[in-house]
């Protein structure tokens, strides 16, 4: 017997390679907005530039800190409360939506997003910010971009390494999207074929960089995690990763390309219909995988992760060893309802351990 309550939200999502400024200027023209603010890091001033020529702006705010600092985020709602700001247009990464997310949060104001890379936060209701060495997140629908222009050739200059980590960033909201609190049938489904466009699109990135269908397939995919993981809500996998970027400044795609593979082997055993979805998904179904993992899940991230050249250990990014224990207790303090499989203190240690270590075929039973 089928049975669920699945929530969508409201968004217009405009997805053209190429028409990133014509189609912005359309939703800064239905939005009525005659004042706007413009959020863009250093990295896409120039870019910025470029997309939001022609609209009203009366700034262009290009402090952007990853995890949105409560201070970053404090000083550019005090700036649009000043210049009198009637909208927002964020064109970067997760970490510059997530600063108009903060001003959106407090303010009201509408949201229109241009991603330049796999982020996935502009499909989502879902605001994070840190204090100090916590991170903090929330879900409001006041932090919902009304609109979301999606334009793939605006991804052709991150670079292959970056695209890799931010694509698997997209995956981890895929995975997640299986078993996290609010997982349904609906978002299952977004979720397996989040994963078949990424499987797709990322090595096609990384084989010609500059080649269009690569990085559709991938933006596509990323929208599709974002719109599952929106619903779920926030697994494991998610709650792991906010801990790692709050305590010890990782960066963010990075973390969650690397404590991926270990999620997804700590769970699936205990998960049967999701990690037969991921397995067709990756196109790995009828493999028979290892005695943990008889419907190839983790075999097939693993192959992928291969293909990519992927981040392989937190000690990599920056996380001290002796920082493992403090971590596994915050984590114990944040683990989602409904894991499917019960968290320890014990096996959430020797997860972090080989996370941190780039441990190879972790025991997941």
């Amino acid at each position: 017997m089928i049975e669920f309550e699945h929530v969508s939200l409201p968004q217009r999502v405009l997805f053209a390679t190429g028409g990133a400024r014509g189609n912005l200027a359309g939703q800064i023209e239905t939005l009525g907005a005659r004042r706007v603010m413009v959020i863009a890091g250093e990295g896409e001033r120039d870019l910025a530039r470029t997309v939001a020529d022609g609209l009203p702006v009366v700034r262009w705010h290009h402090e952007v800190v990853m995890h949105v600092p409560v201070e970053v985020a404090e000083r550019a709602r005090e700036i649009a409360a000043a210049d009198g700001v009637d909208a927002l247009v964020c064109i970067g990464g997760g970490s510059t939506t997530g600063l108009a997310k903060a001003v959106a949060l407090t303010s009201g104001l509408p949201i229109v997003a241009v991603p330049t890379t796999y982020a996935g936060s502009e499909a989502t209701n879902v605001w994070g910010m840190t204090e100090g060495a916590r991170k903090t997140t929330g879900v409001d629908d006041k932090v919902l971009p009304r609109a979301i222009v999606y334009d793939a050739s605006l991804m052709l200059t991150l670079p292959v390494e970056l695209s890799v980590a931010s694509g698997l960033n997209a995956l981890a909201h895929c995975v997640d999207s299986m078993w996290a609190p609010r997982a349904d049938p609906i978002d299952r489904a977004l979720a397996a074929e989040g994963i078949r466009a990424l499987r797709i699109g990322l090595p096609l990135v990384v084989k010609e960089p500059t080649g269009a269908e690569g990085r559709e397939h991938a933006l596509y995919g990323a929208y599709l995690s974002a719109r599952a993981f929106a619903s779920a809500g926030s697994g494991l996998h998610h709650k792991i990763c906010h801990v790692l970027g709050g305590m010890f400044n990782l960066p963010h795609a990075q973390t969650h390309a690397v404590v991926l593979p270990y999620v997804l082997a700590f769970n699936a055993p205990y998960a049967d219909d999701a990690r037969r979805l991921i397995a067709a998904a990756f196109d790995v179904s009828a493999e028979p995988g290892s005695a943990s993992d008889p419907d190839g899940a983790v075999t097939g991230l693993n192959n992928l992760r291969a293909q990519l050249n992927a981040p392989r250990s937190l000690r990599d990014l920056g996380m001290p060893e002796d920082g493992i224990a403090a971590a596994a207790e915050a984590v114990l303090a944040a683990v989602p309802p409904r894991n499917p499989r019960p968290v320890t203190r014990e096996n959430i240690t020797e997860l972090l351990h080989a996370a941190w270590s780039g441990t190879e075929g972790t025991d997941a039973r």
